[in-house]
């Protein structure tokens, strides 16, 4: 019984990271588009590249990642969608901004490398509230 829990956790898990990733490339490409194209500062475009990665990242864990339990009516995954961007979203948005401000402002590394370093300190968190509050099984 342990065995089969610890195999379906790593499976979740694998999942989240592979949600993550895409997550990354969406967030950093954002993150480049902003700073570059729309010339927004570094701590602005990191704030709205976060934001809607955590909006692209929910949409994907509800589909895959979490895909087995059951979603209920769409007033169910607003409160997902709610409880995601009040704990992953604000630790994302919150870790990727101090992170950003102290790697570039204080350390000088290039913001697309700030943000990369940011996002995986952020994770480990963000897969265990969303598994434990977010998308928990109906009690």
């Amino acid at each position: 019984m342990k065995q089969l829990r610890w195999k379906a956790a790593a499976v979740r898990g694998g999942r989240f990271y592979v949600v993550g990733a895409l997550g990354m490339v969406v967030q950093l490409s954002l993150l480049a588009i902003l700073l570059h194209g729309c010339h927004l500062g570094c701590i602005a475009a990191t704030a709205v590249a976060v934001e809607l990665t955590v909006l692209h990242n929910f949409f994907w864990h509800e589909r895959f990642t979490w895909a087995d339990r059951p979603t209920g009516a769409s007033r169910d995954m607003c409160v997902r969608l709610i409880r995601f961007n009040l704990s992953t979203g604000a630790v994302s948005v919150a870790g990727n901004l101090l992170f950003t401000d102290f790697l570039v402002g204080q350390i000088g590394w290039p913001p697309l490398m700030a943000g990369f370093v940011s996002i995986g300190g952020c994770s480990l968190f963000n897969f265990w509230v969303s598994d434990h509050w977010v998308f928990r099984l109906a009690e």
